[in-house]
């Protein structure tokens, strides 16, 4: 059954008209099938509309809708024969980090993201998408191996951040995150990050500092949440609205800004209306991401690499 956000309340009341005419329809009404035809349209039409004037804040509930898809569908629509690994080999094993080996396209690859789950279940599992220091010591673990084996490495980005446990810290969290950034830097093959849903502050950054970074349509990618930034510059998480707006969190606005690379355009109505869709749009950046990058030297890979993250900020 599929979820609606509460801007997208007139929607709402269009698609449940449809269904009721589809149902009618399907009954036998010789009326409906008309009526059906124009209601669909204007449910189309108001989507459509919708979505082309998304504020920042409303892009943020898209980002995180319950339904969109996550690390564990594009690694079902995208690679095959994905063999994960476990571990970081100093700790133990995080859930929320996922990664491991697969074919994209034929060609084997690394592939590691955040998984937040699709269910309660899967979300305390994976803690949300939240990883703690052995996940990104896992991260740094595949990324030698992939560099050690010459294989490009996809990132697949979607946290709020890191997880700020007391735990985490005790364990070394700002380290972890600061080597799996060090990592990303310092790789002789090409790495890739895209960015699916929301990407949080250094929990984002350690997988995302990659030779091209792409953001889906609809998704974020900020310091730190619109609340705790609110709460930081105001002392009042009500204010979130008006901190998405300002801290230019939207693909849009990165692209403009010279801090990601491409756009992915979504479905109309978001990614979570037509993952399938979506998934394969993404497959399409990647494989053309991949393909600029595939004749490069690792001496040249690290060096466009390096040049384009230290350009950043000059172009604002």
């Amino acid at each position: 059954m599929r979820s609606y956000l509460d801007f997208e309340k007139p929607v709402a009341d269009l698609d449940t008209r449809v269904e009721e005419l589809r149902a009618l329809a399907a009954d036998g009404d010789p009326t409906s099938s008309e009526e059906l035809t124009r209601a669909e349209i204007r449910a189309e039409r108001a989507l459509a509309e919708l979505y082309a004037a998304l504020t920042p804040w409303q892009k943020t509930l898209v980002a995180r809708h319950p339904q969109r898809p996550h690390f564990s569908d594009f690694i079902a629509g995208l690679v095959t024969d994905f063999t994960p690994l476990s571990g970081d080999r100093l700790f133990g094993e995080d859930a929320a980090i996922v990664g491991g080996f697969a074919r994209f396209r034929g060609s084997p690859v690394c592939i590691i993201g955040q998984e937040k789950g699709a269910d309660t279940e899967a979300r305390l599992k994976h803690n949300f998408g939240m990883a703690r220091p052995e996940g990104y010591r896992k991260a740094v673990r595949l990324m030698e191996l992939a560099d050690h084996f010459s294989l490009p490495v996809i990132s697949l980005v979607d946290t709020a951040g890191a997880f700020p446990g007391v735990d985490a810290e005790e364990r070394g969290q700002a380290e972890a995150i600061a080597r799996s950034t060090e990592k990303s830097l310092s790789l002789g093959v090409a790495n890739v990050a895209v960015i699916i849903g929301e990407g949080g502050s250094g929990g984002a950054i350690a997988i995302a500092t990659c030779n091209r970074v792409l953001m889906l349509e609809h998704a974020i990618y900020t310091v730190a949440s619109p609340e705790a930034s609110a709460s930081i510059l105001w002392r009042d998480s009500s204010k979130a609205q008006e901190a998405a707006t300002n801290m230019k969190i939207t693909a849009q606005d990165l692209l403009r800004f010279g801090l990601i690379d491409a756009i992915v355009q979504e479905p109309i109505g978001g990614a979570h209306r037509d993952p399938k869709a979506a998934i394969m749009m993404t497959g399409e950046a990647i494989a053309s991401a991949l393909e600029q990058l595939g004749n490069m030297s690792p001496e040249a890979i690290r060096e466009s690499r390096a040049d384009k993250f230290m350009a950043m900020g000059r172009k604002i």
